[in-house]
C-alpha cells in the first residue's frame, strides 16, 4: 500500500473558522500540557510518563468542544518527538509552542466515512461540509486516511487530504547512457547538466524584494498589536505565499519535464543547511533556488516511472577530476577557478559542465554495480 496526499482550498464559514481557531488553540495547549507534565515527572523519577488529552478535560472543559482525534493526533506526535530525542539527542527536545509563532493546523482521522468529499464541499468532523476548490478527484480505489486543515499567515485556508492506495510495482527502466544524466548543483542558477546546459532560477524572492521592502516600511509606521498592524502583516505574508507557490510551479513542472526525458538522474548529496550560512556569503541565491525541494521532486517523479535519484558522496572530487584523461588537479579546489586546462591532456575545461560529465560517470558506476 502507498500513500498520497491532495491539497485543496477551502473557503470555511464564520462559523467554522472559529472553530478552526479553538481547535488550532486546544491543539497547542494541550502540547504544552502534556510536555509540562512529562519534563516535571521525568526530573522527578527519572522516568516517562504516558499521558492522555482526556485526563485534561475535566480542568480545562473548552478541551470537549474541538474534534477529540485532532487532540489524539497530538499526543502522538509529541510522543514520537519526546522518543526521539532519547534516540539521538542531535534531533533536539521538544520546545513548548507560543501561540504568537506557532503553526496554526491540525490532522483528524477518517473513521467510519467521517472525511468524505462530496460535490463542491469536504466534510469534515465536527466543521461539517467546507466549501473547497476542488481541482483533482481521486481516484475510485483511493481510501481516505486522514486530512490535515492549516491557516497560512496571508488568512487562507487549506485541506490536505492523504488517501490510501494499492501500489502496482513499477519495472525499472534498463540503465543505457541515454537514459542517464548528471546535475551538477548551480548557486548562481539552479544546475548544469552532463550535456553543457545550464539551468537557471527565475529568482522570484529578489525580483519581489522592492515590493516586500515598500510593505515591510510601512508595517513600521503602524502601531504595533492594531488592526492596520495586523491587515499589513496578511500583505506581506500574502507576497511571501505568492514567491512560495511561484517557486513551487517552476520546480514541480521543471522535475517533470526531466523526469520525462530521463530515467536516471546523478547529483551531488550535498549538505544545503551548511550552503546557506554566512561563510559562503550566498545564503539568499541558495535558498530562493529551492535545490533541496527539487531533489525531493525528482526523487518520487522518477520512481513512479520506474527510475532512480542517484547521489553521488559529497567528498568526490567531482570538480578537479578530468573527464577525458581522470587526471586530477587539485588546484581546481579553489572555486574561483572557472574553467582550468588540463596538465596531462590539454583539454579546456569549464567548471561545471566537468563536473557534471564526472557525476554522470560515477553515477553510472554505482548504477551498475548495484
Amino acid at each position: 500500500m502507498q500513500n498520497r496526499a491532495i491539497k485543496y482550498r477551502i473557503y470555511p464559514s464564520a462559523e467554522q473558522k472559529v472553530l478552526f481557531a479553538k481547535t488550532f488553540g486546544c491543539c497547542r495547549k494541550i502540547w504544552n500540557l502534556m510536555l509540562a507534565d512529562k519534563i516535571t515527572y521525568y526530573q522527578q523519577t527519572q522516568k516517562m510518563l504516558q499521558t492522555t488529552p482526556a485526563q485534561y478535560k475535566k480542568s480545562y472543559p473548552y478541551l470537549k468542544e474541538v474534534d477529540s482525534l485532532a487532540l489524539a493526533n497530538v499526543q502522538l506526535h509529541l510522543q514520537t518527538a519526546y522518543k526521539n530525542f532519547f534516540r539521538n539527542k542531535k534531533t533536539g527536545f521538544p520546545k513548548f509552542k507560543s501561540a504568537k509563532r506557532c503553526r496554526r493546523s491540525y490532522t483528524t482521522n477518517c473513521q467510519n466515512s467521517s472525511i468524505r468529499i462530496e460535490d463542491g464541499r469536504i466534510r469534515i468532523p465536527k466543521a461539517g461540509p467546507v466549501k473547497a476548490v476542488l481541482h483533482r478527484l481521486p481516484e475510485k480505489d483511493w481510501k481516505i486516511k486522514s486530512a490535515t486543515v492549516s491557516q497560512y499567515g496571508d488568512g487562507t485556508y487549506y485541506i490536505s487530504i492523504l488517501f490510501e492506495y494499492e501500489n502496482f510495482p513499477v519495472s525499472p527502466v534498463p540503465v543505457t547512457e541515454e537514459q542517464v544524466v548528471g546535475l551538477d548543483y548551480k548557486s548562481a542558477g539552479l544546475y548544469v547538466d552532463s550535456n553543457g546546459k545550464c539551468q537557471n532560477m527565475p529568482g522570484y524572492y529578489r525580483m519581489a524584494q522592492m515590493k516586500l521592502a515598500k510593505k515591510q516600511r510601512k508595517l513600521r509606521h503602524k502601531v504595533p498589536g492594531s488592526r492596520n498592524y495586523q491587515k499589513q502583516q496578511k500583505r506581506i505574508a500574502r507576497v511571501y505565499r505568492h514567491i512560495t507557490n511561484q517557486r513551487k510551479d517552476y520546480l514541480h513542472k521543471l522535475s517533470a519535464a526531466i523526469a520525462k526525458q530521463y530515467a536516471y538522474v546523478c547529483v551531488e548529496n550535498l549538505n544545503m543547511r551548511s550552503m546557506f550560512n554566512k561563510g559562503f556569503g550566498n545564503g539568499k541565491a541558495t535558498l530562493d533556488n529551492g535545490y533541496g525541494m527539487f531533489l525531493s521532486m525528482l526523487d518520487y517523479k522518477l520512481a513512479g516511472r520506474g527510475g532512480k535519484l542517484v547521489k553521488v558522496d559529497k567528498f568526490f572530487p567531482s570538480s578537479q577530476i578530468c573527464h577525458c584523461c581522470g587526471c586530477r588537479n587539485p588546484e581546481v579546489r579553489d572555486l574561483r577557478i572557472r574553467e582550468w586546462i588540463c596538465p596531462d591532456c590539454g583539454e579546456v575545461h569549464d567548471r561545471d559542465t566537468n563536473a557534471a560529465k564526472n557525476i554522470k560517470t560515477e553515477g553510472l558506476r554505482i548504477l551498475l554495480a548495484a
